[in-house]
Formats: C-alpha cells, structure tokens, sequence
C-alpha cells in the first residue's frame, strides 16, 4: 500500500470537470469521481443527495438496474422468451401487494421521498440516455433492448434477497420419509441442541406426496438469469439439473465474515471494524461504493460512505461522522411450507380450523395477471393465495395444495433498506433502534464508534412457532401457526463485550438456553472461519489496518489442523503418493497461491468429503443432501481404524491422479493458484452472445487465487472461484481518512468505462484503495467532477 499510493495520488491529480442540467433537481449537486470510480455526492439537500445518487448508478450500472427491472416486474419473459414465464408468474406471485406508503415509511420517516427522489434520478439518466440511444452500454444492443422506468415497487422487490430455508423444508420433509427423523440429525448438524431427538422432525404431513416439483414456481423466481436465446429440450433438461446446483452453492457459500474491537485491542487506542460480505463473484460486481454528503432539515444531515446496492438508495455498510457498521448473515427462518386438504367439489377451497377448533371450507383469493411475451400472444396466469401466502403447487390427483407463507412479504421486508436508519445513527443506542427496523436478512451487525463503544445486534424477522420448528412441511388446517414475531432487541446482542472484540463468520451464536429456540435457524456455517478469526484477535497483540488487512486475506485452512496430521505414521508403497504425503508433513496449512502442498491438501480433503458422503448418505437420501457439514465429516475421520487410514490413503491416491491428469506428471509446478487449478475467471452473462473480440473486451481473468470455503478468505470450494468477498471494508474509527476499501472488478458496469475492471487485479493480489472521506482528501484523488444543475 506504501508503494502504491503515491503514485495513485500523483495520477489522480489530473481531473476534469463539467457541468450538464438535469431536469428535477432543486438546487446544483456536486459529484466527484476518485480514481477508483468512486462517487462522492455533495447536495444541498436530502431529495437532490438522493436523486444524484439514483441518477450516478444508473450511470454506472444501467443494464445492472434493467434486469433488476424487469425480475422485480415479472416482465423477463418480454426480454428473453417465454422460457421465462415461469419465472415472471413466481415473481407476480411473490410479489408485495401492501400499501407502498406505510412500506416506505418502515424504512425510514423520510422513506417515501427518499425512494422516489432515487427512483427520479434514475428515470431522469434513462430519459437522457434515450436520447442518444447508440450510447446505451452494449447489452441493450445485443438484447435489442432500451431501459424502462423505475417506480418505487421496483426498488422493494424481494426477489435477490436471501430470504429463507423452504427448499431445505422440503428436503427435510422428504429425508424424513426416506431414512426418518433420527437418520437425518445424524447426517445434518442442527445446533445448538439441549437433549436428544432435537430438532423435532416429526411429519405432519403424508411424505410419498412431497416427492413432487412443488417449489418450481418458488425456484423460478429466484434463479439468476442466463442469456443463451431459447431453450433446446437438452438445454431445459439441463436447466432443471441446475437448479438444485445453483441453489446448493448458493447455500454453501454465500456468508460473510466482521469483526470489531475495542480500543484497547487496537494500536491507535480506537475502536476498529472489517466487514466483507461473500456472495457471488460476478460482473459486475453485486455491491457499489457511493459517498453521501447533504445537510438535513427536520432530521439530522448526511455524510456516510460505504457499500451498498446499486439498486437502493442508502449505505448497507459503511461509516458515517460517528461510527462504524457492518453484517453478515444470522440464521432466521421466515418461511413456512403449508400442505392443504382442497374441496374435491372446489379446488379453490382448502380446510381450515375456525376459532371453535371446526373444520370449515376457505376460499382462497385469486388474482389473474397478463404477463407479456417477446413473442406471441401474452399468457394470461391465475394466482392463488391462502390466508398463509401463495400457492405454489396443487395436486388435483391427491386434492392438495401449497402454499409459502413468506413472513419477507410483510411490511418492511426489503431487503437492507432499513439501512437508511443506520445511516444516521450517531451513537450505540441509535444504531440499536434503527436496528429493529432491518428485517431481512437475518443479519449480525456490529458497531465501533470513536467513543470507544463496540457492540453486536442479531436482526431479522424471527417467527415464534410454539409448537413446531419449521423444518418440514406442515398442515395448512390451523394446528401450526406463527405467533407473530420475536422481538429484535430479544435476538442475541453483545455491548462491549469483556473480550474486547466481537467476531461473526455466519457460524452459530445462539446461547444453548435461547429462549424462543424455534425463532432462529438450526443449521450455520463451519465455524473454521470464525474460529481462525477469533485466535487471531485473542492473541495478545494490538491491531492495526495492516493486521486487518492480513486476517482478510488470511489464508490458513483450520480443517488441515485436524486431518494432516492423521497421515504422520502412514505411508505409501507410491512413489507419487509417497511425495505428496512429504509434501504435506512439511506444510504449514496456508492454502496460499504457490503452495504445492495446498494444491495437494485441497485435492484429497475433497477426495475424503466425497468418500465419507458416499460411505455415511443412503443413496436414496443422496438427491435429497447434496452434501455433509464438514463437522460431520472430520467426526467420522477422527474415529481411529485400520479402514479409516486406507480411506485416508486411497483417498490422497485418488487426488494424486485426478491432480496429475490436470496439471501433468511433475509435482513442483503443482502450485495451488493456476488457470488450471485455484483461479478466478469473471464470465459476463452476455459471452456467448457476442463474438470474441467483445468477450476479450468483457470477460476478466484468469488470475491465480488462494484459499477454499473455509479460510477467511472465502474464495468457495470451486477451482475457478464463484463467491467470496468482491466487496471489503477496513476501519479505524481514529481517522475516518484511513479506511481502505475495495469492490471487485470495477465501480461501473460498462466495458467502455475504464472503471469496469480496474479493480480486479489489486482484489485478485487481497489489496485496497483508500477510501477517502474529507473533502480535502477526496479532491485530491478526484478523477472528474460533475456540477448537476436544475
């Protein structure tokens, strides 16, 4: 960092400067762009900040918002074929039918105004972009395409957000049926658990009725785009294999990891804080970098920079003049899967328990939307609702139905726009009350303020079931209902904590004794990352950036502790295996880029995962649990016997071999990071749509990368890495000045941009940018300023 930024800065004093009039401002908005395609926003005040800030990400990011356009609308299939109308009939059914103003209001008191001046200043760059409609970045052409406008329902939408377990429900459901209840807490780790038999798992409902595609509507709606023109049958054959695919990884990967501590743990004597969210490594990039800067009226002003969305106004993460935040995902469970006993004389009508506990006939409400076609005539669809929420699947034969009841539907449940609150929270108890208003996702958020206060808040919309846990489908007839929600200062919280720091990786952090247990999940993430976190802080030493910087990129795989050393007094008669096992004896468990022996290490814990799953899952169970938590792994490799070291040996053969055939017969140019091993290529959805000048122009990569799934470093478990942490943030509440930042590949969506993927390189290398907060600094690195005027 030392060496780079002063050239960065010497760079970055040749700005330019413009001025242009926009329509629907109030008074002239500032915007200076860094270097690193940041945009500071300086209004004068809080309708202009905001409409800046809608009109530079549709600037940025404008084919990013018209997909989010048409998935929140249900209109994709107007775009791409009606191999999308299930998916437009999943987003209408699940779409929030309440009152728009009490929902904006959730959000924050100025919520309505706020959202819409964000919706006008993205309205307003599409007006001006159509007037020259051969400048629209590159997918629109391809698409034969243009930009449509932006109401307030679309910034709501629901549908990217990471929302519940019903699929997991259905599994389980299933599982149940096929191996019983005992089998599956064997296999799956629920936790934490006060006695045996928890979970309960017992099923409600008839289990040979369940192996159906019940959820296909649900999955629909919630699977990311592809643009591959229309659909063979071989591709909708594969399409349907994928989907289980897709939505595994993204259970498996998607998390995060933060981290606070408190004064007396760090170097400057101040509170510092490190967030970065995992999800998938795409382009471009999820997540969007933005400085807000504007003087309130009847609430308090603005000046907060971080990471948010491009499609939301408000900073998810970020810090503003007082103090610090971040989140990761805390397991809720907001979502229930309802099984009906329908009127053979009616099918719109289902059973259900009235007050005097009497079986009686509902009707379910009914809705029919036109949903339009790229070609042909527009499919006319019916959706249905039970007093629970929509119905996704009716089984005429069996006279059945069911439903999601979705508690995300609810007011208030857009995903991270409660974080307008946060936004202007000046101290703990602040941040703690604008807490109560993020309901979706769950979330662990943390707080490091320059007063010398740390503080972490579980949030998120938590079911009370008195008398199930919401891990299987259940009567839709009355016997198994919500009683309403847990309140969120009742979720787990920490206030300066006597150890000095908080740590969350997504692992579990609910007490054992957690009174309304059946409120939050039953099943987390490896603690390897948490774990490795919390030795790192413990240690003794006080913290600075370039110690933060360092966990961030922390490479050192906590399972290698536990299954290396299961090969010391093994050897092989191989003379390839026998090298490796060297290899291994000699390495200090970091899976960095130029290690041979991680290369070896990732290659045979894989081989081990593979084989455990296949010894310990019945087959019939296997499509059903696509894979073991790794605690249920090492516990069957810790458990010492003659089969379990040949296990161990014919498992390092077999990676030996597979390792051998892709990066050829010698072992010292085995390095981890390599185009043909641990990589990560950026694909734009659009690849095979353009030709190959263009996908040189658009795709990024090879680079060489480090780590699995399990280091702190997340980079997943594949070779060419999905998911890990595109976005990061590093905070010492001493100078706000000091925070470092990055966003992978680039601020822009625009290939045409030079901030497309000037990123990239400095994330693939685990480096920053300084992330500037003063005005003074920010001039310094400014790149462009633009004067916006009415």
């Amino acid at each position: 960092m030392r060496r780079i930024l002063p050239l960065l800065l010497v760079i970055s004093t040749f700005s330019s400067a413009c001025s242009q009039q926009t329509p629907g401002l109030q008074q002239p908005v500032e915007i200076i762009r860094d270097r690193w395609g940041v945009n500071h926003i300086y209004a004068k005040n809080e309708h202009d900040l905001f409409f800046a800030q809608g009109y530079s990400a549709a600037q940025d990011r404008l084919f990013q918002l018209e997909i989010w356009r048409r998935q929140a609308t249900g209109t994709v299939a107007e775009l791409l074929g009606p191999q999308e109308t299930k998916r437009d009939i999943g987003t209408r059914l699940f779409q929030f039918r309440g009152d728009i103003t009490k929902e904006l209001l959730h959000y924050h008191p100025h919520g309505p105004q706020i959202v819409r001046a964000f919706v006008d200043g993205i309205n307003a760059y599409i007006t001006e972009i159509l007037k020259t409609p051969e400048k629209l970045p590159f997918e629109f052409r391809v698409l034969e395409t243009k930009p449509g406008f932006w109401t307030p329902e679309v910034v709501i939408s629901r549908h990217q957000g990471l929302l519940g377990n019903v699929r997991d429900e259905l599994n389980y459901g299933r599982l149940v049926k096929l191996i019983g209840p005992e089998k599956l807490r064997e296999l799956q780790w629920f936790h934490p658990i006060t006695k045996a038999g928890e979970p309960d798992l017992t099923l409600h409902v008839n289990g040979d009725e369940l192996f159906q595609p019940i959820l296909e509507i649900y999955e629909a709606f919630r699977l990311p785009l592809t643009f591959k023109g229309r659909l063979s049958k071989a591709d909708e054959d594969e399409a349907s294999r994928s989907v289980d695919d897709w939505f595994d990884t993204e259970k498996q990967f998607v998390g995060s990891n933060n981290w606070v501590i408190s004064g007396n743990q760090s170097a400057s004597g101040y509170p510092m804080l490190a967030n970065d969210p995992h999800r998938s490594q795409s382009t471009p990039s999820l997540r969007y970098w933005v400085h807000l800067n504007a003087p309130g009226v009847d609430s308090p002003g603005w000046n907060v920079i971080g990471g948010g969305e491009p499609t939301l106004p408000g900073i998810s993460i970020g810090h503003n003049d007082y103090g610090a935040w971040g989140l990761t995902i805390f397991e809720t469970d907001n979502e229930d899967l309802y099984v009906y006993d329908t009127n053979p004389a009616n099918p719109n009508q289902y059973r259900y328990r009235g007050n005097g506990k009497v079986d009686r006939w509902e009707t379910m409400k009914t809705f029919t939307e036109t949903i339009p076609m790229k070609v042909g005539k527009p499919v006319q669809a019916e959706l249905k609702y039970t007093r629970h929420g929509p119905v996704v699947f009716e089984d005429k034969q069996h006279h059945k139905a069911y439903a999601v009841r979705a508690g995300w539907l609810d007011t208030g449940c857009a995903p991270y726009l409660a974080s307008l609150r946060m936004n202007q929270s000046k101290d703990w108890t602040e941040f703690r009350q604008a807490c109560l208003y993020s309901r979706v996702p769950g979330e662990n958020m943390i707080w490091a303020d320059k007063t010398g206060t740390i503080g972490w808040q579980a949030v998120g919309l938590a079911p009370i079931r008195q008398n199930f846990t919401g891990l299987v489908p259940v009567p839709g007839d009355g016997r198994f209902e919500w009683s309403g929600y847990l309140p969120i200062q009742q979720l787990p919280n920490k206030l300066n904590p006597p150890e000095g720091y908080v740590a969350t990786a997504n692992n579990n952090l609910t007490p054992v004794d957690f009174s309304h247990r059946n409120a939050v999940g039953w099943t987390w993430a490896s603690p390897s990352r948490a774990h490795r976190i919390e030795e790192v802080l413990s240690d003794g030493k006080r913290k600075n950036l370039v110690d933060f910087m360092a966990l961030q990129a922390d490479y050192l795989a906590i399972p290698a502790r536990t299954l290396v050393p299961l090969l010391q007094n093994l050897s092989s008669p191989t003379n390839q295996t026998a090298k490796a096992l060297a290899y291994l004896h000699r390495w200090d468990y970091k899976l960095d880029p130029n290690s041979i022996a991680a290369a070896i290490y990732v290659a045979w814990e894989e081989q081990l995962k593979q084989a455990v799953y296949l010894q310990k899952v019945p087959k019939n169970a296997q499509p059903y649990l696509k894979s073991l938590p790794s605690k249920r792994v090492l516990d069957a490799l810790l458990v010492p016997t003659a089969s379990r070291d040949s296990l161990l040996l014919s498992c390092l053969d077999h990676a030996v071999a597979e390792l051998t055939n892709r990066l050829g017969n010698d072992m010292d140019k085995w390095q981890y990071g390599q185009s043909k091993n641990k990589h990560i290529t950026l694909t734009h959805p659009l690849s095979n749509l353009v030709d190959k000048a263009m996908r040189k122009k658009i795709n990024l990569g090879p680079l060489p990368r480090g780590g699995y799934a399990e280091t702190v470093n997340a980079t997943s478990f594949n070779l060419n890495q999905t998911h890990g942490a595109s976005f990061r943030i590093l905070v010492d509440t001493e100078d706000w000045d000091k925070t470092l930042g990055i966003n992978n590949p680039g601020q822009s969506g625009n290939p045409d941009s030079p901030h497309y993927g000037d990123l990239f390189p400095i994330w693939a290398e685990n480096k920053y940018f300084p992330v500037f907060f003063s005005k003074e600094k920010v001039k310094s690195v400014a790149e462009e300023t633009t004067v916006l005027w009415p």
